[in-house]
């Protein structure tokens, strides 16, 4: 595998996911920002509104907003409509609690250089490997 397509962080949960990336380089709020329902994006304003985050690999920078972050974030894995995994440029009280309460991949607090907001795009097909601290870019989207 080309060595530009693997980045290296913290293996900070479960085991592996494969799936589409969503990349929000502005993260997600939770309160006003995701409805737990249907795991759509109603953050008013955000580039990705009326999308869903279900069965993606959600790339964030971390949690943005209250602490019930993590609670909207949960509560859609709840309701079967959450990612499944996570790939964080730093980990955050919030974001960690949801990942581990959902029990899904995670991958996070990546070098300054391997910024995932900036290496991985929207539409990439990724493997995260919440074991081994490793996210590999499998497929690139033709869209970027």
């Amino acid at each position: 595998m080309n060595k530009d397509k693997i980045l290296r962080g913290r293996p900070s949960g479960g085991k592996l996911a494969e799936g589409y990336a969503l990349v929000c380089k502005n993260s997600i709020m939770g309160w006003n920002g995701i409805d737990v329902e249907t795991g759509v994006i109603t953050e008013k304003g955000h580039s990705y509104q009326g999308q869903s985050i279900e069965n993606k690999i959600l790339v964030l920078p971390g949690s943005r907003g209250s602490i019930g972050w993590s609670d909207f974030f949960y509560g859609c894995h709840l309701n079967g409509h959450g990612p499944e995994g996570y790939v964080l440029t730093k980990m955050d009280s919030k974001c960690g609690t949801a990942v581990v309460m959902a029990g899904v991949p995670c991958v996070s607090d990546f070098p300054e250089k391997q910024d995932p907001c900036q290496c991985i795009r929207t539409g990439d097909y990724v493997r995260v490997n919440g074991e081994k601290g490793m996210v590999e870019i499998l497929e690139r989207s033709i869209k970027g």
